[in-house]
């Protein structure tokens, strides 16, 4: 715990100088600290993004990094020592019982952070990914080896640039750093609400109670969390200014979407919200489009680089793009392989009971899904049919907007990839709203939320088994918190895994000696793939990653081989 503290208060800091240098380079006159941090993750993470295209995120970049640091801290100096000592006064106008929730899931916070990470993806890819950024960049072809890895987030890119790898191997936890973030947005705005009664606030100020959810993201560096607090932040700015959008809270929400989805491009019906602003508002707004396009130019330019080095492709995932641009381009093969199973993995069907299934009964069997799974798609139906009857009651139309932005992002999800925890910032959001119609008074909404941290501390601090929730395998032990973690956290995988040098071809590469889970890279040796995969897809497709040549920096090829390869023993 003590040592991501030190780490937190680090990135803070730099956070904060960079929002504030930003806020000064767009002419973006940020009020919200939150938007200036986000603003800060974006800006750190361009400059990331930009060195990983020549060159490792290792040492040599955290010290351009720190120098980069005390220059604009001395340049920008009275600004940010300004906006820190404004924060200062916001927390000393919060009422005691707000100061001390917040102290309370802080502390919770950390304990989690430090404890075993428990996202099953973390252990497929989110480890490897940044694990490659530290040691080598972005690598060409790096999908061949493993097809998970051309995921690539902006977010894996910025815990990389945050992760401190050359001094110490464990910090994995910037994700909870950002939950801190919009927890203390959301105390903010309940302390504002009890002042000015303004329903948004309200609806805000009830995101903490999402905690017990949320915690089971915070240990990994999972794009999900990214957006479920944004969103928040990007509904509250869409419908605090809706009637009347300044230039400046135009492109700080612009802004905010393309850090969304430079995180998680599943997000992507958020772009349709600054794009409602920009064509019902062209006459005020028209005049900042340049600056608007120079920043979304940026955004999608470092997104289709990305894209073609690690994957050969403009745009991954998505089939619009497909094509052997390159020679380590994914043979159309995985590609098509990928994309079946993507399609199939929200309803837990094999590929012949998919194709035999017409659209409406893909539809009942993924509503009528068992356990957690079926508990949240029926919520999110059962919300978009409710919601419009708040409308009634709740006549901004901002609201309806944003509400159908949720459905038309429902409606592309169920189209491609159904899965409950791509639409959980649409749950999260409509059922605080729904909240908000029957808790508004304020000893209310203080018994809910200390109330709300009793299963949190559950969560912890006690270990919890989710197979009988879950769908999902390996889902077994929720992390929790232990004594030895005060100081120094858990290692970033949670589980301590044994790895075997193998070879295929010209491919030297490291598998784990426990195959139970097929896609486990976990925190293994660069390269590492599980032996059954390699097997795999040369039983089945004859192909098998290779290097590109002897430096592991140059990448990653799929070669093919003859119809009649059998499978080795």
């Amino acid at each position: 715990m003590l040592l991501i503290l030190i780490s937190w208060l680090y990135i803070a800091f730099t956070l904060l100088i960079w929002g504030t240098a930003g806020n000064q380079w767009l002419k973006t006159q940020v009020r919200i600290p939150l938007v200036k941090t986000i603003l800060g993750f974006g800006l750190v993470t361009f400059f990331a993004s930009i060195w990983a295209f020549f060159g490792r995120i290792h040492w040599e970049f955290h010290l351009a990094l720190l120098v980069l640091n005390v220059f604009l801290g001395w340049r920008y100096y009275p600004l940010w020592k300004r906006a820190v000592f404004q924060s200062y006064l916001r927390f000393q106008a919060w009422s005691w019982p707000l100061k001390g929730y917040f102290v309370v899931v802080s502390l919770l916070l950390l304990a989690q952070c430090a404890s075993a990470p428990y996202v099953i993806d973390n252990e497929s890819y989110y480890i490897q990914n940044i694990k490659w950024l530290n040691e080598y960049g972005l690598v060409k072809g790096l999908i061949n080896l493993h097809f998970f890895l051309g995921q690539l987030s902006g977010w894996h890119i910025a815990q990389s640039a945050f992760n401190f790898s050359f001094l110490y191997d464990r910090f994995n936890d910037l994700s909870g750093l950002l939950v801190w973030y919009g927890f203390a947005f959301a105390m903010e705005r309940l302390s504002i609400y009890f002042e000015l009664k303004k329903r948004i606030d309200l609806v805000v100020g009830l995101f903490p109670l999402t905690a017990l959810l949320l915690f089971q993201f915070i240990s990994a560096p999972s794009p999900d969390v990214v957006v479920y607090v944004l969103s928040f932040l990007i509904f509250y700015l869409f419908i605090t200014e809706f009637h009347q959008p300044t230039r400046a809270t135009f492109v700080q929400l612009t802004f905010l979407v393309l850090f969304t989805l430079l995180a998680k491009n599943t997000a992507l019906t958020l772009a349709l919200l600054p794009l409602y602003w920009f064509v019902v508002h062209f006459k005020t707004l028209n005049i900042c489009f340049p600056k608007v396009a120079s920043i979304c130019g940026l955004t999608l330019g470092l997104f289709v680089v990305k894209n073609v080095i690690t994957c050969g492709v403009p745009v991954f995932p998505s089939q619009l793009f497909s094509g052997q641009y390159f020679d380590y381009s994914l043979p159309p093969e995985i590609e098509h392989f990928y994309y079946e199973e993507l399609k199939k993995y929200g309803y837990f069907l094999t590929t012949e009971n998919y194709d035999a299934f017409s659209r409406w009964e893909l539809f009942l069997r993924w509503l009528q899904l068992p356990k957690m799974n079926g508990l949240f798609n029926k919520l999110e139906v059962l919300l978009l049919v409710l919601t419009p009857f708040v409308f009634f009651i709740i006549k901004e139309k901002g609201y309806r907007v944003v509400y159908g932005i949720l459905v038309i992002q429902l409606g592309v999800l169920f189209a491609t990839s159904p899965q409950y925890r791509f639409f959980l910032n649409g749950i999260l959001f409509l059922t605080c709203l729904w909240l908000s119609l029957v808790i508004s008074q304020r000893k209310a909404v203080y018994s809910l939320l200390f109330i709300s941290l009793l299963p949190v501390f559950w969560a912890v601090l006690v270990p919890v088994n989710l197979n009988r929730f879950s769908n999902y395998r390996f889902m077994l032990e929720l992390s929790h918190f232990k004594p030895e973690y005060t100081l120094t956290p858990h290692p970033n995988s949670k589980y301590q895994m044994y790895f075997e040098p193998l070879k295929e071809g010209n491919l030297n590469y490291y598998s784990p000696k426990s195959n139970d889970f097929f896609w486990g890279t976990y925190n293994g040796p660069l390269p590492t793939v599980n032996k059954e995969q390699i097997e795999y897809f040369k039983t089945y497709f004859h192909l098998i990653p290779q290097q590109r040549t002897n430096n592991l920096k140059d990448g990653f090829y799929s070669k093919y081989l003859p119809d009649d390869t059998q499978r080795t023993p």
